[in-house]
């Protein structure tokens, strides 16, 4: 339960957490944003670590506190998104969906986890990367089925790059360009609530229209 809070605790509260990583490692830090995005999108068993909410704070204290380096950020994190899927990809391609059967993975993506995202895929075709970047716990998933489905590399890498390019940048950038607005400053935790929610709303919505249309 400690784990679960703490990991609460990082993602509402990420701005203060990124100055203490800063203040602690200083260009190091660049670093350690690379592996929590490298982890998130390429270990298929680490879906719950911050996405969305780092680029955004990562971009926000790059204008507040000008720590970081816009252009540096945005290369580290495209590189590691990048790289992330393509590991994801190798996994499932090696592994494939037998890696479900583990009891102590079986906790973290089961597989009906993995059936939805498979049908997900299976919809959308090679659009499914780039979209599913934009969709916390499917974007890890995704890159696992379309290795596990054999989904042909070189296509499956321009979806990767684009995605990354179009993830990395939205976020980051807007993150930069709200960053030293006074309202977003006082209500951070707040606003990276309200980008979480936006990002879990389009599986939600699916979920429920297919569901209504099942019925």
């Amino acid at each position: 339960m400690s784990f679960i809070q703490s990991m609460i605790s990082f993602i509402l509260h990420i701005d203060e957490h990124l100055i203490e990583i800063i203040q602690n490692f200083g260009a190091w830090s660049y670093v350690i944003l690379f592996l929590i995005v490298f982890t998130e999108t390429g270990i298929v068993i680490f879906p719950f670590l911050p996405g969305d909410s780092l680029l955004f704070a990562a971009g926000a204290i790059a204008a507040t506190k000008q720590v970081f380096n816009l252009g540096i950020l945005i290369f580290v994190f495209f590189i590691a998104a990048v790289i992330g899927d393509t590991v994801n990809y190798h996994i499932g391609k090696t592994l494939g969906t037998a890696i479900t059967q583990n009891r102590w993975v079986g906790r973290m993506i089961n597989q009906e986890k993995v059936d939805k995202a498979e049908k997900f895929f299976q919809k959308h075709g090679g659009k499914t990367i780039v979209i599913a970047r934009f969709m916390p716990f499917i974007r890890t998933f995704i890159p696992f089925i379309a290795g596990s489905s054999r989904m042909d590399y070189r296509y499956f890498l321009t979806y990767n790059i684009v995605g990354a390019a179009l993830w990395v940048g939205l976020f980051t950038t807007v993150g930069y360009l709200f960053g030293n607005i006074p309202f977003v400053k006082d209500n951070f935790s707040t606003i990276i609530m309200g980008v979480i929610v936006l990002s879990i709303l389009p599986p939600i919505i699916s979920y429920v229209n297919s569901r209504l249309r099942t019925k």
